[in-house]
């Protein structure tokens, strides 16, 4: 018992040295390690896993998908692109890039999205909007992720056309 106790100690002073040492290089330019990826990926997998648990989503029916196209388009686009575009300057001095939604997305559940959407993700860059809007709103933004797989360039170009011929929605300020 006495051996494992000076072995934690030991391991907790390594692990400060490390720390207070500054000889982990943070910067965007440099890759995490292997190890470091993993356990930064492992644990935001899981953490939003299991605090989405229990979240009841409503219907996600096409009436939402335009209110959250509106969203998306003001907030969520700069970073996380459109269909048929290259990322922009700013995604690209992103590390970790910030993931294209119109790939991927079915890895993770609605209630999953909501919770990353209102919450937000700690050392990513992704906010949290929960404080800024209601939850409907939030909702709005899962239903519109989940039909952008099968969005084309084109329909998404049409979307925009239509969201920015009314004002007040497209365009508009979103905080509350």
């Amino acid at each position: 018992m006495k051996n494992i106790l000076t072995l934690i100690i030991l391991i907790l002073i390594g692990l400060l040295i490390f720390i207070y040492s500054g000889i982990y290089n943070i910067a965007a330019t440099k890759p995490h390690t292997k190890l470091v990826l993993w356990i930064m990926h492992t644990t935001m997998e899981r953490s939003v896993k299991t605090h989405a648990k229990g979240i009841n989503t409503p219907t996600l029916d096409e009436s939402l998908v335009k209110t959250g196209f509106d969203h998306y388009s003001e907030m969520c686009e700069g970073c996380h692109g459109k269909p048929g575009l290259s990322p922009s300057e700013m995604k690209t001095g992103f590390y970790h890039e910030p993931p294209d939604l119109s790939k991927g997305i079915d890895e993770w559940s609605p209630a999953e999205l909501f919770w990353i959407i209102k919450n937000g993700i700690k050392m990513s860059a992704m906010p949290a909007f929960g404080p800024t809007h209601k939850d409907e709103e939030l909702w709005a933004i899962v239903a519109f992720l989940r039909r952008l797989p099968d969005l084309s360039p084109d329909e998404y170009k049409e979307m925009e056309k239509a969201a920015q011929g009314k004002p007040g929605e497209h365009g508009q300020s979103h905080e509350h």
